[in-house]
């Protein structure tokens, strides 16, 4: 969806743009919702811990140990919390967001031409810090995947980790799918009524 919403805006396909939008405005609600009532490696609860923790990981890591998680580690779930929130504020900016010609975000004639203006500007800004967050995020997959010999890729597209990377004694709850669909609803009309 980034690379739609970024392809779309620079070629001014607008409308494309605005569609691309709201699809990832329903996905990062949806994503949202699913770290509250997903499965266990999916929750909230799970995977974000206090900085201390992070930074104790990390230290473990930079020396060579290699602790296992069944879903994120501490620094993979401070850097999910980050992309989501920088992927919020860039969806909620471009709503709300004008290319100064011809098109506006569908909430834009809700605010005043500055805060429009403004708000565009913080919509190109946080892109320019998500190209940032994206490439770290690439560059962490890598180097589990080249140093550590663990794929984080496969998991994250299956569901499913090598039983070698998982702690002992690990109880995992999955979410039956109609909640996931259920809620994937819910957020695609959320996103939806926006342009109602």
């Amino acid at each position: 969806m980034i690379f739609v919403s970024w392809l779309s805006a620079d070629q001014g396909y607008m409308t494309v743009h605005l569609w691309s939008g709201l699809t990832l405005l329903a996905l990062l609600l949806f994503r949202i919702g699913w770290g509250f009532a997903g499965a266990t490696t999916a929750r909230f609860s799970n995977f974000l811990h206090a900085p201390p923790k992070v930074i104790a990981y990390l230290r473990t890591i930079v020396r060579g140990g290699k602790p296992l998680h069944a879903g994120h580690n501490p620094a993979g779930g401070l850097m999910v919390a980050v992309l989501l929130a920088a992927l919020l504020a860039q969806a909620v900016t471009g709503l709300f967001a004008n290319d100064g010609l011809k098109f506006s975000g569908p909430l834009a004639l809700q605010v005043s031409v500055d805060r429009s203006d403004w708000l565009t500007q913080i919509h190109g800004t946080i892109f320019n810090i998500l190209l940032v967050l994206i490439w770290l995020h690439l560059v962490a997959i890598g180097f589990y995947f080249l140093v550590k010999g663990e794929n984080l890729v496969g998991p994250m597209v299956t569901g499913k980790k090598h039983r070698a990377h998982v702690p002992e004694g690990v109880a995992l709850v999955f979410t039956p799918p109609v909640i996931a669909i259920a809620l994937l609803v819910l957020s695609a009309a959320c996103a939806a009524w926006i342009l109602f």
